[in-house]
């Protein structure tokens, strides 16, 4: 892990000794699960506390059992991923929802224009507000809820769409500002 070729950020990547044994354990975790360390762990380590910080909010609403299936938290975050133009989450989670799905077609269409998709009536009232959201965050209302209670969803499963919406927009924030690149891994994964 000490080479650093290609750039995967703006800013100076740290070596495994600049950063809080927190970080080097979950780098270790990845490297045992997925062969890998995702770029975006590595790259945001420059703030080992401040990462670790966002990685247990992250990983709470993403990887934890919630309210949504883990097909629907990936299909927000490829919604929100590609209406932003975040390469790194587009492709990371994009890779992810084809996993989760089984479909690459989908998890492919999704990632440019989620209305080109064979979704459920449920995921296209998930994929409409994310895109809302994303959008026009100042113009969102009560009523905008209601596609999401029409399709079965209950106040949990709405606050946990509201609350991976939001994650997703401020980590393509991050992402995108300082230019974080993609595992290759990534491109061919669940293909």
């Amino acid at each position: 892990m000490t080479e650093q070729t290609p750039e995967i950020s703006y800013l100076r990547v740290p070596q495994r000794d600049e950063v809080p044994e927190g970080v080097t354990r979950l780098w270790d975790k990845s490297e045992e699960a997925f062969g890998f360390v995702p770029n975006v762990f590595r790259a945001q380590a420059v703030n080992g506390d401040q990462f670790l910080a966002w990685w247990n909010y992250f990983n709470l609403l993403v990887n934890k059992e919630g309210h949504l299936t883990n097909a629907e938290r990936e299909l927000i975050a490829v919604v929100v991923s590609g209406i932003n133009r975040c390469t790194y989450c587009t492709i990371s989670h994009g890779a992810a929802l084809r996993q989760f799905t089984g479909d690459t077609v989908t998890a492919d269409l999704v990632s440019v224009n989620w209305r080109q998709a064979d979704l459920s009536p449920r995921e296209a009232a998930i994929a409409e507000y994310a895109e809302l959201l994303t959008r026009a965050p100042d113009e969102v209302t009560r009523e905008d809820l209601e596609p999401l209670r029409e399709v079965g969803m209950d106040d949990h499963q709405i606050m946990e769409v509201v609350q991976v919406i939001g994650m997703f927009n401020m980590t393509n924030r991050v992402a995108t500002a300082l230019g974080f690149i993609p595992n290759e891994e990534y491109h061919s994964h669940a293909r």
